[in-house]
């Protein structure tokens, strides 16, 4: 057990009375120590600070340099009108000022400028005051000045150039506020004992002058009763007044508003969230101190596009109790020199004035890509510069998280990842299907759409693979959800809940396009092909079976297919499964030629398929009989390593064998089955979707003939090939067979 001290002070030892003078006094200390050494030594001095506390920080500063009699004089230059000055505006009279100060004795005098900012102010270039002051501050090397800026302020760097020492003062020390907090205020919240680390987690970022401000208005609230703690409705309290218009507060419930993910919500609590939370438990100050060491200030959410990354990242800042500010990567960079990494500076700035905070760069990859890549105007990597600036000047005890989300994680800087900036890395992939029934469910109870649970099944189904195949983009949360909406909107049109198949297959259809009209003979090729597919499926005990079979154009990119069952172990693969899906995927090809004579077009995406998983059990998985010599990465495309002919004309000929091996299998199936295939066409043109209980039926009719040929089919390529298990992770999708007769 720690015997360090208690995390909580005696209400009888807080003041009685703080006037705002003393509150700034006992904050800024340190920073009052420093400006006032380096004015004494001669040197000038820019104060970056809220504009509310400038004005009584100078009171200070002049408090202390004038307790020595020899100490130097202050001249303000704040453009306030003197007895005998004519008429005119206040920047006017402080360029006035500020020429009779520069021009006059300067020896041992210091030159304020309380308003600096607001005489130098510019965004699209110098304002005439700011062409004036220039010169004039450039025109005595012997003159002393202390500039006050309000950080929201940008002013020219020529005119920092002047400073030779700078002091940016942000929020407050915790030890300070035992000495800014009275006995009435603490009593607000508690009746005996006073808890700064719990009120510092609210206040971390103000200055003293706004704290004595917000205190203030606890001295109105009645005091807590003995034994019973008001903290938590004092701190939500001071949160509304700490937030301002662009920070939000968000409201996502890790468990209740997110479906699914349970690897992903688990690493958030155990590495951030039950951290914090521990810490509100201590009561010790050292084992406070180690734990805050610990926390890690940044963290990566990578995968998909539309896999909730950033809803993530708020249901991280619901957990903390944190605002949020959603930074979007493109939207920070500026075409004005500095004024992206400004852009950086005064959102770090807002986070610690509103912590608990959570800052989330959305498409950090936007700005933050490794360094020595760049092709823009190489403002990037000033901006990833400015970024690491400011994540290692976090104070330990300031509850500032910074999140990132991007699609392209091997693009970041290196130097983000590096202990204490982003510690953790953490993969939102496309949803698997015990994570989309979980967000189905989620989003049926929000709209009250009711879904039974098979069309919930469907719906999972449904949403396997490809939302967008040409772009290669997997479904995921955002595309479920757009589902339900469609689906809420049809409901609220039609009066009624009771959603078919065919009415999820139609909202899942988000593009708007002319209808394709197919002739009958066009429709036969159609039906004959996914007939194809499936009946080959069904007769290969290594292939999925299927569960849906259309000749409807209700997939995008396709007038056909067949959807089958997800598999049971799809990263533990072997040669005669994915020799099995290579055979399905020709399937399609060769009912066509059986029938026709000739095949259509649409067995182009079936090719490219089939010859992709080829390819990669010769090249990449050593499943061939040119054993387990494989292409290396370094061996591959024209960079890289000469391959010998021999050896990729050997490559090229195991290929063609197992191409060929399973055209002729899925080939021999069919004309082994022919009647099979032809009843299974008759029923697709007859009802045109086949679904789970169509095929149930058909299979349960057909089950001696399927289960011999099943057998058969087994028997046939016992010597053909040798079975090798394939361990290397491997993207189902990759091996799924969509059947796309017709593909557009």
């Amino acid at each position: 057990m720690s015997t360090s001290a208690n995390r909580t002070t005696p209400i009888a030892q807080l003041p009685n009375a703080v006037r705002v003078e003393d509150a700034v006094e006992a904050a800024c200390t340190n920073d009052i120590t420093f400006i006032e050494e380096r004015l004494r030594r001669g040197s000038s001095v820019l104060v970056e600070c809220d504009k509310e506390l400038s004005l009584f920080l100078y009171l200070a500063i002049r408090a202390r340099l004038r307790r020595q009699k020899d100490g130097p004089k202050l001249v303000v230059i704040d453009g306030r009108p003197r007895p005998d000055d004519p008429p005119g505006s206040n920047l006017g009279r402080m360029i006035q000022q500020l020429t009779d100060a520069i021009r006059g004795s300067v020896e041992r005098t210091i030159i304020v400028l309380l308003h600096l900012d607001v005489l130098t102010t510019t965004h699209t270039g110098l304002t005439l005051e700011a062409r004036e002051s220039i010169p004039l501050l450039y025109e005595n090397p012997e003159a002393v000045l202390l500039g006050f800026r309000d950080p929201s302020f940008e002013i020219p760097k020529v005119i920092q150039g002047v400073f030779t020492a700078r002091r940016e003062i942000t929020g407050i020390p915790r030890e300070a506020l035992s000495k800014i907090v009275t006995q009435r205020e603490a009593k607000s919240m508690h009746a005996t004992e006073f808890d700064p680390y719990g009120l510092y987690k609210y206040t971390s970022g103000l200055n003293p002058v706004r704290c004595r401000k917000l205190f203030a208005d606890l001295a109105l609230r009645r005091e807590a009763p003995p034994g019973k703690s008001m903290s938590q409705e004092v701190y939500q309290e001071i949160r509304k007044q700490t937030v301002t218009e662009d920070i939000e507060l968000p409201n996502v419930d890790i468990e209740n508003d997110i479906g699914g993910y349970g690897e992903v919500k688990t690493r958030m609590r155990e590495e951030v969230i039950d951290l914090v939370r521990r810490k509100e438990t201590l009561a010790s100050t050292q084992d406070i101190d180690v734990l805050e060491s610990l926390l890690p200030r940044g963290v990566i959410f990578y995968g998909p596009p539309g896999t909730g990354k950033t809803f993530f990242a708020k249901a991280m800042a619901t957990a903390l109790n944190a605002s949020v500010i959603v930074v979007s990567g493109p939207e920070l960079k500026s075409k004005w020199v500095g004024e992206s990494e400004e852009n950086l500076r005064r959102i770090f700035r807002q986070a610690r004035q509103a912590a608990p905070s959570v800052i989330i760069f959305d498409e950090i990859d936007a700005f933050a890509h490794q360094r020595g890549t760049y092709v823009g105007s190489g403002v990037e990597h000033s901006m990833v510069n400015q970024l690491l600036t400011e994540m290692d000047g976090f104070r330990k005890n300031e509850m500032v998280f910074v999140v990132a989300t991007t699609n392209f994680l091997e693009s970041l800087d290196g130097a983000l990842m590096r202990p204490g900036r982003f510690e953790f890395m953490i993969e939102i992939p496309a949803p698997g299907p015990e994570d989309r029934e979980a967000i189905i469910r989620i989003y049926n109870k929000k709209f009250n759409l009711e879904l039974t649970e098979a069309a919930i099944k469907h719906l999972v189904r449904r949403t396997e693979g490809m939302a967008d195949r040409e772009k290669g983009i997997p479904f995921a949360g955002d595309h479920i959800q757009a589902v339900c909406r469609a689906l809420k909107r049809q409901a609220i049109r039609q009066g009624s809940t009771a959603f078919t198949n065919d009415d999820i297959d139609k909202a899942l259809q988000r593009k708007t396009k002319r209808p394709v009209v197919l002739s009958s003979h066009e429709e036969r090729v159609v039906a004959v092909h996914e007939a194809g597919h499936a009946l080959v499926a069904m007769l290969l005990p290594r292939a999925t079976p299927p569960e849906r079979i259309s000749i409807v154009a209700d997939m995008e990119g396709a007038l056909g297919y067949v959807l089958r069952q997800a598999r049971a172990r799809p990263y533990a693969m072997t040669e005669e499964d994915m020799r099995a899906e290579v055979a399905v995927g020709l399937g399609g090809m060769a009912a066509e030629k059986m029938v026709f004579g000739e095949f259509s077009i649409g067995a182009w995406n079936d090719l490219q398929q089939s010859n992709g998983i080829v390819r990669a059990l010769v090249e990449q998985y050593g499943m061939s009989r040119l054993g387990v010599r494989v292409m290396l990465e370094d061996e591959d495309g024209p960079q890289g390593r000469r391959v010998a002919d021999s050896r990729l004309h050997a490559r090229d000929q195991e290929i063609d064998r197992i191409l060929a091996e399973e055209r002729d299998r899925a080939e021999r199936l069919l004309k082994e089955h022919e009647h099979l295939h032809k009843a299974l066409v008759d029923l697709l043109l007859e009802k045109k979707v086949l679904d789970a209980s169509s095929i149930k039926s058909f299979v349960s009719e057909k089950k001696p003939e399927l289960s011999q040929g099943a057998s058969d089919a087994v028997r046939s390529t016992e010597t053909a090939t040798e079975t090798a298990t394939a361990t290397t992770p491997v993207d189902p999708s990759s091996v799924a067979s969509a059947g796309g007769a017709g593909a557009e």
